[in-house]
């Protein structure tokens, strides 16, 4: 079927090509154009099932209207919450999101990332990986429209947004000091990257302050190293160490925590108060509930869309600083 082109538009409602490129392009009020053939326009190009070409606009424009989007696991609710309100705040301003999953590998990262510059995507969007540095620098070195989220790389200047890391463990180990917990576990990840770094530095800090606890009880868990492997490192660090609280950094660990508390019988909070870093449908429906760091996921999302927006020249909410941390909310169930 051939392709309807703004020449049989024009053809039809007896204009010019380029009076009716003004009117499909939202711009037949700036050019002077009766409300009678703009509408004569629209609704001639709607039956025709008029479809613009978007080679030749990208061409024209410079701009091809699609941001690129690059998440950890999109599959993790955090992840999943944070592209569902990129793709809605987005589209508010035109543009379409391509999104993927690095799933925390630095080379299919990398790969990725060089796909979306080969698409020539306007903007990026990317929780970032240890193995991207080099490639991050260079988008930012060429000054290229871009935000990082939930972490950042420490030597290289970019615009990001990430959740208040330190003040969110601050909260929570302040809550389970407050309650009376003397032995408190911190099950993390092993992972160079900032936000984990922050985490477990806020609870060392804690802990040098606390006069209850002074020595430090913390797991990393082998990211890749496999579901079951993680369940058993974290039954067997129970076993041994014989916390009175657990603090989990991620929400995917104290998923798999869970299941490690329930497999050596421990009864929460009798035995065991458990806090995660992050919400998750589970701890609110887990019984008893589990108390939680939430982060702001739908303002990180917001927030990051209006500083690229701005730095495409596209914002309609000013934006006052390019590196932004927001606060967590600190949910008490019962689990502690």
């Amino acid at each position: 079927m051939k392709r309807v082109s703004l020449k049989d538009i024009a053809k039809l409602v007896g204009a010019s090509p380029s009076t009716v490129s003004f009117i499909l392009n939202g711009k037949a009020s700036q050019m002077r154009i009766s409300d009678e053939l703009k509408n004569k326009v629209l609704a001639t190009a709607k039956k025709m099932g008029y479809q613009p070409n978007q080679v030749a606009v990208s061409l024209r424009t410079g701009q091809t209207k699609i941001l690129g989007l690059l998440v950890e696991d999109i599959s993790n609710n955090f992840f999943a919450s944070l592209a569902k309100t990129i793709e809605e705040e987005a589209e508010e301003f035109g543009y379409k999101v391509v999104y993927s999953s690095t799933e925390n590998n630095s080379k299919k990262g990398v790969e990725l990332l060089r796909m979306l510059t080969q698409r020539q995507v306007d903007g990026y969007l990317i929780t970032p990986t240890v193995g991207m540095e080099e490639d991050i620098e260079m988008l930012a070195r060429h000054k290229k429209p871009l935000v990082l989220m939930d972490r950042y790389f420490p030597g290289i200047e970019a615009p990001y947004v990430q959740v208040d890391n330190k003040g969110a463990v601050e909260k929570g180990m302040e809550h389970l000091v407050e309650k009376g917990y003397k032995k408190i576990a911190f099950i993390t990840i092993e992972s160079p990257m900032i936000q984990m770094r922050q985490r477990e530095e806020a609870y060392l800090d804690a802990i040098a302050k606390s006069s209850a606890q002074k020595k430090k009880l913390i797991l990393k868990v082998n990211y890749s190293g496999g579901r079951e492997t993680a369940i058993e490192q974290i039954t067997d660090f129970l076993k041994k160490q014989q916390p009175d609280a657990v603090f989990f950094a991620t929400n995917y660990l104290g998923i798999l925590g869970l299941e490690s508390i329930r497999a050596i019988s421990l009864s929460i909070p009798k035995d065991l108060a458990v806090v995660c870093f992050d919400d998750n449908d589970i701890f609110r429906l887990h019984l008893p509930g589990i108390t939680v760091l939430q982060q702001p996921v739908e303002a990180i999302a917001r927030t990051a869309i209006h500083i690229l927006m701005q730095q495409l020249g596209n914002s309609k909410v000013p934006v006052k600083k390019n590196q932004v941390q927001l606060a967590a909310n600190l949910i008490v169930r019962q689990s502690t």
